[in-house]
């Protein structure tokens, strides 16, 4: 495993606005050195958390993919982050569209992979506006596993879970070497977020990754970012809580695997499978 090189963008976001976004995201990954990282973006980067998919969502050929591709491409880099994204429904469908809060991980030859949001926040009407997605993305790059979530499947401990087959378990191998979260976390729970990804942190002994957005929203909710990086063990190698951050290191998957070997917890771990 080589070193993993990562940038985390913690920015206030301009109100379902994709114009705007685009434009003040691309000044600050035009600031970043070409090649070689990965640049995660917050939950729907391009609005805000926005419930009017049915005006702001794009389709798959949009330009905020097409954005994504174009950077990557230049930058050289891996570009993650979620948008609204829209579907023609089924045929015997009563609507003519579905819609997702869809994360995308865009490699710098154009090529992506996707995730739709599992857990919906029924507490905002999520779950009234979008399509609940019914798998996971796990990427690969330079020898790392990276498991790829949206915010509120934070509080859903078994999504996350390190679920190895069982020739892995016994060899000491995980499912994931880090677990990312793009969101749209209000300050009010900001305890809540941060208890979480410390938590799914050791119990997966994965790196874990946040990434949130700061600023008061269309809804009058403010966001306090506290965007953060934890390893292994649950010590926070960075939080940033308040204000813009750009913030990039290097991830030792020395370190993990050593943390690995020490305490190998995983292989104790409860066999279990998902019913979707």
């Amino acid at each position: 495993m080589q070193p993993l090189r990562i940038t985390l963008i913690q920015t206030n976001l301009v109100w379902e606005d994709p114009a705007a976004n685009r434009a003040l995201l691309e000044e600050k990954i035009r600031a970043l050195p070409d090649s070689g990282q990965i640049i995660f973006l917050p939950e729907m980067f391009t609005t805000g958390f926005t419930m009017q998919p049915e005006l702001l969502a794009e389709p798959m050929d949009g330009p905020s993919l097409q954005w994504m591709q174009r950077l990557a491409a230049e930058k050289k880099c891996i570009l993650c982050g979620s948008l609204a994204i829209r579907e023609s429904a089924e045929a015997n469908s009563s609507t003519p569209h579905r819609y997702f809060n869809r994360l995308f991980w865009v490699l710098p030859n154009g090529h992506f992979g996707q995730y739709d949001k599992r857990h919906l926040f029924a507490y905002a009407g999520e779950d009234r506006h979008y399509t609940a997605g019914s798998g996971r993305l796990i990427a690969s790059v330079n020898g790392w596993k990276i498991n790829l979530q949206i915010c509120y499947d934070l509080r859903f401990p078994v999504w996350a879970r390190q679920a190895p087959a069982p020739e892995q378990r016994d060899s000491g191998e995980s499912e994931y070497d880090a677990l990312v979260y793009l969101a749209n976390w209000p300050t009010s729970r900001s305890y809540a977020w941060r208890s979480l990804l410390i938590a799914r942190a050791i119990e997966n002994q994965s790196y874990v990754i946040g990434v949130n957005r700061i600023g008061i929203d269309g809804n009058g909710i403010e966001h306090s970012g506290n965007s953060m990086l934890v390893d292994p063990t649950g010590d926070v190698l960075f939080e940033q809580a308040g204000g813009e951050a750009v913030h990039t290191t290097d991830l030792s998957g020395e370190r993990l695997l050593e943390i690995r070997r020490r305490f190998p917890f995983i292989k104790d771990g409860d066999t279990f499978g998902l019913f979707l």
